[in-house]
């Protein structure tokens, strides 16, 4: 996969060179190449910026260092049956999660573009979409600095989907939201620490038992901290063991849909 990031502070994207994405680029799983936005304007003092027309707090990020910054991508991207896909931080975008993660993961090349201040002049973002299929994507219900932070977890989220990224993939199965739910949690050497022990079933090495825990705790967990994410669930589509599962945690199926009673 290639991946282009335009940023005007491209040494905080540093940390792509560390840990597991870090290695691919080394080893060549990943193309990633960082662009700094100040290399493509055209006065002395390298301007990016301007105040907003029709008044307001800020600065907006000029259209023109944009549409250059992004003509060089496409200039230098490989050549592809098809379009490079931009993807704009913004919290005004569609929310980021592990499905468009995947989906993103599919993707032969992706860039993208990390606003400061107010934003992008929108005429960049609109004139983009003639060589790009633009995404405003956001990480959540708050505001960033600048989208240099959000794009190194994206970066991270998809890469980590690339086959050759992560050493064991079967990490990726049992994770959190990879089947819609949250990770049951995990334990490690000792067995007994400072007091607490780890659940006994653990320690039984009966391999359905403790698989039947599991599912239970993520389910529980799930319940507990993201309860939203059960509502999105068909209960209808649940295998056998899920449902048994389900019931040992104190659920109940109610129109396809599960329940939780309060007591």
């Amino acid at each position: 996969m290639r991946i282009d990031v335009v940023s005007i502070f491209p040494e905080y994207l540093a940390a792509l060179d560390l840990s597991l994405i870090g290695k691919a680029r080394q080893d060549g799983v990943l193309d990633v190449r960082v662009h700094d936005l100040r290399t493509f304007t055209t006065d002395r003092h390298r301007t990016v910026d301007d105040t907003p027309y029709g008044g307001g707090a800020g600065m907006v990020m000029k259209a023109e260092p944009w549409a250059q910054a992004l003509e060089s991508v496409l200039t230098e991207a490989p050549a592809s049956q098809h379009r490079p896909t931009l993807i704009v931080p913004s919290p005004a975008g569609a929310v980021f999660d592990q499905a468009m993660a995947h989906e993103l993961a599919g993707l032969e090349h992706l860039v993208f573009a990390c606003g400061r201040y107010e934003g992008i002049d929108e005429r960049a973002i609109d004139w983009a979409r003639d060589g790009f299929d633009v995404r405003p994507v956001s990480l959540g219900d708050y505001v960033l600095n600048g989208g240099e932070v959000a794009v190194l977890a994206m970066v991270e989220a998809v890469g980590r989907l690339i086959p050759g990224v992560v050493g064991n993939p079967e990490s990726l199965v049992e994770e959190s939201h990879a089947d819609g739910l949250l990770e049951y949690p995990v334990y490690t050497k000792p067995s007994s620490w400072r007091g607490r022990d780890i659940p006994e079933v653990l320690l039984s090495g009966n391999h359905a038992r403790i698989a039947r825990w599991r599912r239970m705790e993520q389910f529980r967990r799930t319940a507990d901290r993201r309860p939203d994410l059960l509502g999105d669930i068909d209960a209808t589509s649940l295998p056998a063991a899920d449902l048994k599962a389900l019931r040992e945690a104190g659920f109940d199926v109610v129109g396809g849909r599960l329940t939780r009673p309060t007591h």
